[in-house]
């Protein structure tokens, strides 16, 4: 039966993949026939076709690897210097620029002098470049706000839900047994020789009320010393004099959850708190999405420093940081594990979402780059063409003219070699030694 929801889980996240390539690509597709560009195909997926049907202008169809999409435009570089495709050359970078330029005309039909994107201002070759992504924001978006509002998000309470044994070092955790990480030589923990237990529920630290899990941990981690405690157990007052000590813990954030980077020494008490599902209102939804894009941003500019570990982890065999980058292989499996998961039905699904959710904001994030041949660059090379041509006109210059992208090329294809060796990385990463759900 394991075996059975595994497989199901990775063909319903490869479902909501799929899905969210196809919306990503229908943004594109929209507004380049709203702003009357001939669009000769629309496709899901790479490699030989399994489907299709030509509509209008527009073949729609499904090819054998779903691992991507893409539509294509007429003319999305302009023609040469001398009105058009450029002649051979036997320079290898002006090579990359002709076959560009060339791949851009080859469906020209007559009629379509004016369909070509290039021919479109700049701002509304913005719009058609930045749909694509936007639309996987706006999915993102909708995916968090419904679990975020109609089910709710894990929150740590002021209850305890855990006492630990003994005082281990938060670099030290991932080097014991799981199931039994204390040593004889590891200090006891303050809160198992205080007294305190599972259930209790502070209210007052130090003769201040306890509001909140964040208070109450940034409480603990600034008070190493004696400190005084009050608890509620079945419902009587509990008073504990807790000697607090100090050791390597995990970064938090504003709410107190664990966050990434290297541990930091404050104050230790050794209790993991209880936590509860609940639901959030529109404002504090916006402002938990904000976090989370935040974190996209910095794991995103982060990319390069993670190189040195994937590399340990997928040829000499290093443990896999639980926030590695994954790639689809590697998001495919964590979606096999949830739906593995011997938890209730509707937690499985609110997790699977949470996941199609991340991966559709990731995908606006990394396509926003200022790089081809992601949208983001050809973004960036519609507003210098804009920038160009406003700087003309205020100088009484002569018109520059379009901006040609195709000049580009030979960096487009040094960044897509980039990618391709970096996504290969994360794929043999993530066959060897893949992210698992438990870290």
């Amino acid at each position: 039966m394991t075996a059975l929801m595994t497989v199901l889980g990775i063909v319903v996240f490869a479902v909501g993949l799929m899905i969210s390539i196809a919306w990503h690509e229908l943004g594109h597709l929209t507004w380049a026939k709203v702003f009357k560009i001939r669009v000769p195909q629309y496709m899901v997926g790479f490699g030989p076709t399994l489907w299709s049907r030509k509509k209008g202008d527009t073949e729609y169809g499904f090819k054998a690897i779903p691992l991507g999409g893409y539509i294509r435009m007429i003319g999305m570089f302009p023609p040469g210097e001398d009105g058009r495709v450029t002649a051979r050359s036997t320079s290898p970078w002006r090579s990359m620029i002709e076959d560009a330029r060339s791949a851009a005309f080859e469906e020209l039909q007559p009629g379509d002098e004016t369909r070509m994107f290039y021919t479109r201002k700049p701002w509304k070759r913005v719009i058609v470049m930045f749909a694509g992504p936007f639309m996987n924001l706006v999915l993102a978006v909708a995916l968090f706000l419904t679990v975020f509002m109609g089910f709710g998000v894990n929150m740590s309470t002021t209850s305890v839900g855990q006492v630990s044994d003994c005082v281990i070092s938060q670099s030290d955790t991932s080097h014991r047994d799981q199931n039994n990480p204390c040593r004889p030589t590891d200090p006891v923990a303050p809160a198992k020789t205080a007294g305190l237990k599972a259930g209790d529920k502070f209210v007052e630290f130090n003769g201040k009320p306890v509001k909140s899990w964040s208070q109450l941990s940034d409480d603990i981690r600034k008070g190493a010393g004696p400190a005084t405690v009050v608890v509620l157990r079945h419902g009587q007052r509990v008073t504990l004099h807790p000697d607090i000590t100090t050791n390597m813990v995990a970064r938090t954030d504003s709410d107190g959850n664990p966050t990434d980077g290297d541990p930091v020494k404050a104050g230790f008490l050794g209790f993991s708190p209880a936590s509860h599902i609940q639901p959030l209102g529109f404002a504090d939804s916006v402002d938990h999405m904000g976090d989370m894009a935040r974190q996209g941003v910095d794991s995103l500019v982060s990319l390069p420093q993670r190189i040195p570990d994937l590399w340990n982890a997928a040829f000499h065999h290093a443990p896999r940081k639980a926030d590695s980058p994954m790639g689809v292989v590697g998001a495919a499996r964590v979606g096999g594990e949830v739906f593995a998961l011997k938890e209730p039905a509707i937690d499985r699904v609110v997790t699977m979402v949470l996941l199609v959710a991340g991966f559709n904001l990731s995908l606006f994030l990394f396509n926003m780059l200022p790089l081809l041949p992601l949208d983001g660059g050809h973004i960036a090379g519609a507003l210098w063409e804009a920038i160009r041509r406003h700087a003309a006109r205020v100088f009484r210059r002569p018109d520059p003219g379009p901006f040609d992208v195709a000049k580009l090329m030979p960096i487009a294809y040094v960044v897509a070699g980039i990618f391709v060796c970096f996504t290969l990385l994360v794929l043999i990463a993530d066959v060897v030694n893949p992210v698992k759900l438990s870290s």
